[in-house]
């Protein structure tokens, strides 16, 4: 996923006389959390750039003690480690977004689920593990499938408390980065902000506009190309998330064993959906989706995404390339 804040059409004809002046470059804030890196393009003066900088890394300090599977005293590592029978009050943030992840599993029937931790784990994928050269054995899938479940996951979001079954582990990496997002969008609105565009990961958040007034201009990676701009979104009040097949995986005999997992039959998906795309309100929801309709696959995930309205950009190998596929809700995203 690219940003691109270029400049409009006449301030690029005139850039050469005036300089385009009058246009001010958007305040650029960045930062590393959550295992990967963030950024911010805001309108906003110089003289609030380490304030918001700031503020931001606590902000991002604080998911990651709530949330991140790789720091061992997180609220979530603690409730994984936990021993079976025991109550766990859960911080607002992980609180959050257990509630959405689980709501998700219910409507996509076990398609979407964020307590595969363990299965993560078992095909080389998770923070402890050591990446694998070849597959478990379905036995070894099968004992860990026992484990995972959103149904087995009693979760009280008011007073927000859970209770670890046993064995369970939730993985919260395919709506966490989105959360990040709109908790840094939110530390903006705060500020007083009110244009700007924030990427953590790959997800995204746009509010208002660039300094040329014009939307902010988002190209759909494309995996065989990432220059690619045959897909670009304009978008104003809205967010973006991605979940992709081809980044992270192993091949042993000639198959390709990709990091994206399904919950229902304990392997790595296996079908010509490479990559999902999805604007949505929030980036927590966009990221989320995404996840989902990756797994759900071509078919199922595209109708599904017909039947709720979803906008969306399915990304599929096609021969030696790739094909895209966007649902009817994404047509008001569609920079011309």
């Amino acid at each position: 996923m690219e940003a691109r804040p270029a400049r409009a059409g006449l301030c690029a004809l005139l850039s050469a006389l005036a300089g385009c002046a009058s246009q001010p470059a958007p305040l650029e804030l960045g930062g590393a959390a959550l295992g990967t890196t963030w950024s911010v393009k805001a309108i906003a003066p110089e003289a609030q750039r380490a304030a918001l900088t700031e503020g931001i890394d606590d902000r991002l300090d604080a998911l990651v003690a709530e949330m991140s599977a790789w720091e061992p005293e997180s609220a979530l590592s603690r409730f994984n480690r936990a021993p079976e029978g025991s109550a766990h009050v859960l911080p607002a943030g992980l609180c959050a977004v257990l509630d959405h992840a689980l709501a998700l599993a219910r409507d996509t029937g076990g398609a979407y689920d964020p307590t595969v931790g363990a299965l993560a784990e078992l095909w080389g994928f998770g923070p402890g593990a050591a990446p694998r050269q070849a597959p478990p054995a379905r036995t070894q899938i099968d004992a860990v499938l026992s484990q995972v479940g959103w149904r087995r996951l009693a979760f009280e979001p008011e007073p927000c408390r859970a209770y670890q079954p046993g064995g369970v582990h939730f993985d919260v990496s395919s709506l966490g980065p989105g959360y990040a997002v709109d908790r840094i969008a939110a530390q903006l609105d705060a500020a007083g902000i009110s244009d700007y565009l924030v990427e953590l990961g790959g997800e995204m958040r746009a509010r208002g506009q660039r300094p040329d007034g014009q939307p902010w201009r988002i190209a759909v990676e494309r995996p065989d190309d990432p220059a690619a701009r045959d897909v670009v979104l304009a978008l104003r009040d809205a967010a973006l998330g991605t979940s992709g097949d081809y980044r992270s995986g192993f091949v042993h005999e000639g198959r390709r064993y990709s990091h994206t997992l399904d919950p229902r039959t304990g392997e790595p998906i296996r079908h010509e959906l490479a990559a999902v795309t999805v604007v949505a309100d929030s980036a927590m929801a966009a990221d989320a989706r995404a996840a989902a309709l990756l797994v759900l696959g071509p078919e199922a995930g595209y109708a599904y995404a017909r039947t709720h309205g979803i906008a969306a950009v399915f990304t599929l190998r096609a021969g030696e390339g790739y094909a895209r596929r966007t649902t009817p809700a994404l047509e008001r995203y569609l920079q011309p």
